[in-house]
């Protein structure tokens, strides 16, 4: 656990990192919620897949795929 003092601030990476969490849970809980009341399972599969394969290309670094991929060096 962290403590944060007064005046510190969070780096866009931080942030960025706390957005895309909470964007990815909200999306989970929603559609295990849509499966378990049985108001639109499609959807709440839809959604968990979208999010399960997000994750999994997130997590596989092997694969050059959004801020996975190399960086040339500068020539020179």
């Amino acid at each position: 656990m962290t403590v944060r003092l007064k005046g510190d601030k969070m780096s866009v990476k931080a942030i960025q990192a706390l957005m895309t969490g909470l964007v990815v849970l909200a999306c989970v809980v929603g559609g295990v919620i849509l499966i378990i009341k049985g108001i639109n399972h499609t959807v709440g599969i839809i959604m968990l897949v979208i999010i399960g394969s997000y994750l999994g290309l997130d997590l596989t670094p092997w694969i050059p795929l959004g801020k996975n991929q190399k960086q040339k060096p500068p020539p020179g």
